[in-house]
């Protein structure tokens, strides 16, 4: 089984793209009607700020990153779904492209309940010093676990592309990115952590991903297989 350090170690070089320290945009979409939302007196008042039936639900396809090419998260929370405000719940479609994956990360104010829908994706998660790694390979209708501030990453293990679904307790329940955010940490910080202060932490963390989608194309195995 990987040790947590052995696995985030073989990982890195695969994950590697650029740590991007640009403020990112906002995704809500009308934060008018949020605050509105918030603060009515009563369920009757915030009905009434969403009274057409288009206020009621969320297409996924219409999304801007739908068809990215490495896949994407696409989140249905208060930020872009405004009717799901102050209602603790969202829902994300997980589009993994052949080979794609997410990269470590972590969600700090909410547990995450994932479904596979189609293909063959293995999760790794992390709850915290000395529990050790916990792998579940995701066949379709299978669900597992991310208690709330885990890490976790997941990498789809097929030449097609795989969906799944992640519900998650809260409207807003963030998303930390776990290598951008280390490598914002000054460079004789991050040695000392690895243990080594000859590490060539610029030249490392040249290529870490930004954001983006929120997927990336994964391991160097699955891409050879798959023909990438």
């Amino acid at each position: 089984m990987f040790t947590p350090i052995v696995l985030l170690t073989a990982l890195l070089p695969t994950l590697i793209t650029s740590a991007s320290t640009t403020t990112p945009k906002s995704r809500t979409v009308q934060a008018s009607l949020n605050s509105a939302l918030r603060t009515a007196a009563t369920a009757f008042d915030r009905a009434a700020l969403l009274p057409n039936n288009e206020d009621w639900y969320y297409d996924f396809p219409a999304h801007s990153t739908y068809n990215a090419p490495t896949g994407a998260v696409i989140n249905a929370d208060a930020a872009t779904f405004p009717a799901l405000t102050g209602m603790g719940i969202s829902i994300a479609l997980l589009k993994l492209a052949p080979c794609g994956m997410l990269p470590p990360h972590l969600h700090p104010r909410a547990t995450n309940l994932v479904t596979a829908i189609t293909g063959n994706t293995t999760t790794y998660m992390i709850g915290e010093n000395g529990v050790g790694l916990r792998q579940v390979d995701l066949v379709p209708l299978r669900v597992t676990i991310f208690p709330q501030g885990s890490l976790h990453m997941m990498q789809n293990n097929g030449c097609e592309e795989a969906l799944l679904i992640s519900a998650l307790n809260s409207d807003d329940s963030g998303t930390l990115n776990i290598l951008p955010a280390l490598w914002s940490v000054s460079q004789p910080v991050i040695k000392a952590a690895f243990g080594d202060d000859n590490l060539n932490i610029e030249a490392l963390g040249n290529d870490i991903p930004d954001v983006g989608t929120g997927a990336i194309i994964g391991s160097a195995e699955c891409k050879s297989r798959c023909g990438i």
